[in-house]
């Protein structure tokens, strides 16, 4: 994976942030989701490439990237944390705005990130998510709690779910069938990680603070402050999120400039459909 891409450690002044980059254009950061790393970028990242200067980097917590110590309060997994430290990552590459795609988590910190430092974004994609604000808030609690179990589950007290995931990680994470989404070398990151301890323990803060400080955030954002970039919603067809609300519909009321559609998949695009969400990243970031 990322063959041709450097390799680099970068020191956010709050933990190390571990990223692949190469290319040559305008800079683009690719965020990944839950329980993923940097890996399920490698497909698009290498035909972005082209057209771009990639950069796929690790969350904190996720991946080979650093775990900080964790807090009462959960704020050092906050999407509001995690943005600090891809302004860091991008302002050390000499880059002050840049465009951005996040999928799932990532797209959470890239939406967070919009709203906290406006002037860093110059287009921003979010791929299958819509605000944690909406779903906790707005969803219907039944639906949303049956689609995506996991976020009530991992946002328990520890050490329950930590210890509940480290019985068979790849069942609990992947929910078993999904794995067979990915490609081997894929599989086989995603296995390492989710054998580490600190890594599932930074992943289940990450999901105790959607729960509370994040929801927080977006409590205090929502019709307040909008997103001024460029916003770009695709979603899977095959997934949850356009059941709960029209995902365009849905940002629109967050963000001044939205545009959407669905691909033919499941939640995780960049792995089902590489080829097409990389041709409607590159139309939209070009355009």
């Amino acid at each position: 994976m990322f063959e041709n891409f450097a390799h680099d450690r970068i020191d956010s002044g709050e933990t190390v942030i571990d990223v692949r980059h190469g290319g040559s254009g305008p800079p683009l950061l690719l965020l990944h989701g839950f329980p993923q790393t940097k890996a399920m970028w490698a497909q698009c990242a290498a035909d972005l490439s082209a057209d771009f200067t990639v950069y796929a980097a690790d969350l904190r917590g996720y991946g080979d990237s650093g775990k900080p110590p964790t807090t009462p309060d959960h704020e050092p997994y906050s999407k509001r944390a995690m943005a600090r430290d891809m302004v860091a990552l991008m302002a050390h590459f000499g880059h002050e705005r840049f465009h951005l795609a996040g999928h799932d988590r990532g797209g959470r910190v890239g939406y967070r990130l919009a709203l906290d430092h406006p002037d860093a974004l110059i287009k921003l994609a979010v791929l299958d998510i819509v605000p944690t604000y909406v779903c906790y808030q707005q969803v219907d609690g039944m639906t949303f709690g049956m689609d995506y179990w996991h976020w009530y589950f991992l946002a328990q007290p520890g050490p329950v779910p930590e210890r509940i995931i480290a019985l068979d990680p790849d069942l609990v994470l992947f929910r078993g069938r999904n794995r067979m989404l990915f490609g081997q070398a894929e599989r086989e990151e995603y296995s390492r990680v989710g054998r580490d301890a600190a890594t599932v323990h930074a992943m289940c803060e990450c999901y105790r603070a959607g729960a509370t400080v994040d929801l927080e955030a977006d409590r205090a954002d929502y019709g307040v402050n909008r997103i001024t970039a460029p916003l770009l919603a695709l979603w899977g067809a095959k997934g949850a999120v356009h059941r709960w609300r029209d995902p365009v519909e849905t940002w629109r009321e967050w963000a001044t400039d939205v545009r959407g559609f669905a691909l033919d998949c499941g939640h995780y695009l960049p792995e089902e459909k590489p080829a097409e969400t990389t041709a409607a990243l590159r139309d939209f970031f070009l355009g």
